[in-house]
């Protein structure tokens, strides 16, 4: 399986790359939001997903794991493709997706063209636990001056406390921002405010 492809931008435009890798020109299937982050850079480096059907093979790229995390959990979703997902992907931003379905926002999804409200529903039902959980997100701790282990070691205490790996991460850097230095307990104490 492919995870990434890093190489020279040939051509892009708002829903495909050319990338140029090692002499060979990949032709990938991207999203706006993809499209946006790679404007004015000339080399890039896409986490790829490798779609492979009996009439079609393809490659979808995204800028962040987060982003292809999150497009494989819609097209988990049944009744979802790859097309659907990626005019999701264009139309919402990966928090929007997120925050749309864990809100259980029918109308938000809805409001994605070609997205109908079954569909909308079906996403809600079948995503709103892998999401709470800390699916859809390659969860990355943040590299900060702070001992990793730290921050790891208190990962793993909010987590098993109940909470979801993607409101930790959203609270930790922001503590690891005002003391760089805080220890497991100070970053948990304070997380635990927060969250």
């Amino acid at each position: 399986m492919y995870d990434y492809i890093k190489g020279k931008i040939e051509e892009i435009n708002p829903a495909e790359l050319i990338l140029e890798c090692g002499g060979i020109g990949y032709s990938i299937n991207i999203s706006l939001q993809t499209y946006e982050t790679l404007q004015g850079k000339e080399s890039a480096k896409i986490y790829v997903f490798h779609y492979i059907r009996e009439d079609e093979e393809s490659f979808f790229g995204f800028a962040t794991k987060d982003e292809r995390e999150l497009f494989k959990l819609l097209i988990s979703v049944n009744g979802v493709g790859v097309g659907s997902a990626r005019m999701m992907l264009s139309s919402l931003s990966d928090e929007e997706i997120r925050n749309a379905i864990i809100g259980e926002n029918v109308a938000r999804i809805k409001s994605v063209k070609g997205i109908g409200l079954k569909t909308a529903q079906r996403i809600i039902l079948d995503l709103k636990d892998k999401i709470v959980k800390g699916g859809g997100t390659a969860a990355t701790l943040p590299t900060m001056t702070t001992n990793n282990a730290n921050i790891e070691e208190a990962t793993i205490a909010l987590t098993m406390l109940g909470f979801s790996k993607v409101n930790i991460n959203k609270v930790i850097p922001d503590i690891i921002k005002k003391n760089p230095d805080a220890k497991v307990e100070d970053i948990i104490k304070e997380a635990l405010k927060k969250l």
